[in-house]
């Protein structure tokens, strides 16, 4: 059975963030959702990984191109959701496709933050979890470090990443807005995670009057806010604190809510119907969509803030385009790569024939040096019966040829004969 790489997704261009959420794969979920996808499929899925991160979903694998035509309804039956309502959200991506858009993604091009850094290693994540589960091979390990590797040369080379516009910085501008100058504002971070570090970092460049961690983990609090100079609080104390807040970022891996639209309102009332921006870059969301349409609460998800920063300049276009000839290049020394891998047996079957050839004749010598022949002779006779033996297959389809067909063998003649005068 030939194994192809196939790519199955949606992202931030093809599903709103309602969609996206419903077929996110929050961490302690993934080694159970790369196991039963490979039990499905069993021997017509080798390989495979899963990439889920608040922008995209997306499932890579080594497969049986047939399966192609199942796996969607597999995520929509993991996720616990109609086929036919998530069918028009994805794309699907296979052979040389598949690889490009590998490409692209971990080079920055297909992000909703034209060359952001933080997919590459949200990839990596997605490689070490799969090879944990044992669900890694050799085609996505080979995919994967490409991948890499490419997305390592098109930063270098290329100026895809300058003076981007990061969702954290966008944050901050999104409260500028409402609050103009912050450093009278008191801000409440929600999780503790990379993408909130991002954005508290930003936001301490302000130099707002408090800063305030709350997270699942308390030691993963403290040790964001003594890099902040920020104080701490347990999650379980947010409906009696949150009024207390001006801006409020949250991104937890929370499959459910944690800002109702009942404690927003709360929360608005105990303010005095003072303004408040709250900023959800989680996926799923964090806070419910509802709560936006208080008329003293500014909510942003994850969409609002792409849409600011997808605008790039001129400078940045051109970036794309040499990056874009990069991953081309790259893409067609993958693909030599894939195609050769189907001469492996092929090869390993000539091989094992010329070894058996040659401990045929070297018996035959050992025999003879054994009988006390003359050791020139043996060898002479060793030397000419491994040619002839070499020589007897091309020679006999050669002879039994006829027109094209002997045409065609004639020319590959000088290309599988070895190059004496070069060795010497």
């Amino acid at each position: 059975m030939s194994l192809d790489v196939l790519t199955f997704g949606l992202n931030h261009v093809s599903a709103p963030v309602a969609v996206r959420e419903r077929v996110s794969f929050p961490g302690d979920v993934l080694r159970s959702a790369l196991d039963g996808l490979r039990a499905t499929f069993q021997s017509r899925l080798r390989e495979a990984a899963i990439l889920s991160t608040c922008n995209r979903t997306e499932i890579y694998c080594a497969a049986d191109p047939e399966v192609s035509e199942h796996i969607p309804a597999w995520l929509a039956d993991f996720n616990k959701l109609e086929a036919v309502s998530l069918q028009p959200h994805l794309y699907r991506y296979q052979h040389n496709d598949a690889v490009r858009h590998a490409f692209r993604v971990a080079s920055g091009l297909d992000s909703m933050v034209l060359g952001e850094p933080q997919i590459l290693g949200q990839m990596k994540d997605a490689m070490r979890v799969a090879n944990e589960a044992g669900a890694l091979g050799t085609l996505l390990h080979q995919l994967f470090q490409r991948t890499f590797s490419v997305a390592k040369e098109v930063r270098s080379q290329t100026a895809i990443g300058a003076h981007s516009v990061s969702m954290a910085a966008a944050s901050v501008r999104l409260a500028e807005r409402v609050f103009g100058d912050l450093s009278e504002t008191s801000v409440l971070f929600i999780g503790a995670g990379e993408m909130i570090e991002l954005c508290a970092t930003h936001f301490a460049a302000t130099n707002p009057k408090h800063m305030m961690v709350a997270n699942r983990t308390r030691e993963r609090a403290e040790t964001l806010a003594t890099q902040l100079s920020a104080s701490t609080m347990k999650l379980a104390d947010l409906p009696d604190a949150i009024a207390q807040y001006d801006i409020v970022v949250s991104c937890t891996a929370s499959s459910l809510p944690i800002l109702g639209l009942g404690l927003v309102e709360k929360a608005t009332r105990a303010r005095r119907h003072r303004p408040m921006v709250m900023i959800d870059l989680a996926v799923p969301r964090d806070i419910e969509s509802e709560a936006g349409r208080l008329p003293d609460v500014y909510l942003y998800s994850v969409d609002d803030l792409g849409r600011m920063v997808q605008t790039a300049s001129d400078a940045r276009q051109a970036a794309v385009v040499q990056a874009e000839a990069i991953i081309e290049n790259r893409v067609q020394h993958f693909m030599h790569w894939l195609e050769s891998r189907a001469n492996v047996p092929a090869i390993l079957q000539y091989q094992q024939a010329a070894e058996h050839l040659r401990q045929h004749e070297l018996d035959r010598a050992r025999k003879a040096l054994a009988r006390g022949v003359d050791p020139n002779a043996v060898l002479e006779q060793f030397a000419h019966g491994l040619t002839q033996k070499y020589m007897h297959g091309p020679l006999a389809a050669l002879h039994d040829s006829r027109d094209a067909e002997r045409e065609h063998l004639l020319s590959l003649l000088p290309r599988l004969l070895p190059d004496v005068e070069r060795r010497r």
